[in-house]
């Protein structure tokens, strides 16, 4: 069996005939793609498909699964340089912690931070991300080239309010400004535009409802952090007399194009609010187990046809490591009380990492499927291993013992971004080295406040006493 070479990949158009395809009905066998132009220009049996493109030599992928890329539904790239710094660490920490680390990047050090959480992404399969607004003080394009230069798609979220007291002619000013973010990236190949609040509260009703009001003018994503902690619900309560969901449909802000992270605290009530008017969330599970107060309740928001895809929130960027967790948080929190042994399935959580995710982020008839027309955004995943042999049900198997260091190739938007968890054509171990030492830096200066040691430090500590 001859293994599969970068030339094999990055070939336009080309013809590629994986071991396994996996299709938005499931895995199968004896199929083939054409990649032209970006896109899947076909899509169906090997033997159709060779025979209606003479002209295009066959490339067979033996041992390999063509599969859709994974979709980040929820990342804050601006935050790489502290992911650890959050360990072990009480929940809301974004005062403590993020706000300072950020507030401390100048556009160098934001473009590097960027760049490397999009290669961490990219690594870990994924081909979309959804940037949740950066809190670094630059222009958001410094975010968007960074994505684009690493390769990754990436739905960009402009912040347009952080403070309820904003002035209104303050207000009217970052209104002008979202406008001229939703159309600077009209035509734009990777980076689609979306709006953001960090959470309900955070901005004046009046700006509040017309940022909903641009986003759904523009067909663009409205992205807003909701329900995630007890504080921030009871700080509704007391500002509103609504719950944070709740406040959103009273504004008039909740509706098909708004995404809201982690919904982990909802109430019936607002889980039928989500239902009806066609909200998406974002079930970030790895956040749920590192930061968070609770567990979205996504089992339930499946069966009831509540819209959501899966999101790392920054934690760490491998999906392949994302759909294990998402399964896993819903048999811990839900599953084991009412003797559900599957929660959902295999196929549940990767349908929900990739076509539905694509469609939360708003980008559902663009990524997320293998299919004609949508865009060549895929992977190349060795089959070929000891986990997978021999193989019974590989939906389940991709969940649960499939790995990112089986990721031969990731491709967006038709070209190879990644051939074995490296890029070929800029130096990522060049970034990586960069990286650190800037990261070092900025963290040193920055005004980050830790409730508890690290975990050298309370080892160094505990053995003294």
């Amino acid at each position: 069996m001859s293994k599969p070479t970068p030339d094999h990949v990055d070939a336009d158009p080309s013809l590629l005939v994986p071991e396994v395809l996996l299709l938005a009905d499931g895995p199968v066998r004896d199929h083939a793609v054409v990649v032209a132009d970006g896109v899947f220009a076909a899509v169906g049996p090997a033997e159709r498909l060779v025979h209606e493109h003479p002209h295009l030599t066959p490339v067979h992928l033996g041992g390999h699964l063509l599969m859709p890329g994974f979709v980040d539904a929820h990342h804050h790239l601006t935050q790489s340089f502290g992911s650890s710094l959050a360990f072990g660490e009480p929940s809301e920490i974004f005062r403590r912690v993020w706000v300072p680390l950020e507030g401390a990047l100048d556009e160098e050090s934001a473009y590097l931070s960027a760049k490397l959480a999009a290669l961490e992404s990219l690594r870990g399969g994924f081909t979309t991300v959804a940037e949740a607004g950066t809190r670094a003080p630059v222009d958001t394009g410094v975010v968007g080239r960074a994505a684009a230069d690493a390769g990754i798609r990436c739905v960009l979220g402009q912040v347009v309010c952080s403070d309820p007291d904003t002035p209104p002619r303050a207000a009217a000013d970052a209104l002008a400004l979202a406008e001229k973010h939703l159309s600077r990236y009209e035509h734009h190949d990777l980076v689609h535009p979306s709006l953001a609040l960090p959470t309900p509260e955070s901005a004046p009703e009046r700006t509040l409802r017309a940022t909903a009001d641009l986003a759904r003018e523009a067909g663009a994503v409205l992205q807003i952090h909701v329900n995630e902690h007890l504080a921030g619900v009871e700080r509704s309560l007391l500002q509103h007399g609504l719950r944070p969901l709740e406040y959103l449909h009273a504004a008039g802000a909740l509706g098909p194009w708004l995404l809201g992270a982690h919904a982990t605290l909802l109430t019936p009530r607002e889980l039928t609010l989500l239902r009806e008017t066609g909200a998406a969330v974002s079930y970030n599970p790895v956040a749920s187990a590192w930061k968070g107060n609770a567990v979205a309740p996504a089992s339930a928001m499946a069966e009831a046809g509540i819209r959501f895809g899966l999101g790392t929130d920054g934690t760490r960027g491998d999906a392949f490591r994302l759909v294990d967790a998402a399964e896993t948080a819903q048999r811990l929190a839900f599953g084991l009380h009412t003797g559900d042994s599957s929660c959902g399935g295999g196929w549940t959580w990767l349908e929900h990492a990739t076509r539905l995710g694509a469609d939360a982020v708003g980008l559902g008839s663009l990524t997320g499927t293998i299919a004609h027309g949508r865009a060549a955004d895929f992977l190349l995943v060795d089959l070929a291993v000891p986990e997978l042999a021999p193989s019974w049900d590989l939906p389940w198997e991709l969940v649960r013992l499939t790995g990112r260091d089986q990721i031969t190739a990731v491709v967006v938007a038709g070209r190879l971004r990644l051939w074995r968890g490296w890029p070929l054509d800029w130096d990522g171990h060049a970034l990586v080295e960069t990286a650190a030492r800037v990261g070092r830096e900025i963290g040193a200066r920055a005004p980050v406040t830790r409730v508890h040691p690290t975990s050298t430090e309370h080892r160094t500590r505990s053995r003294a006493q």
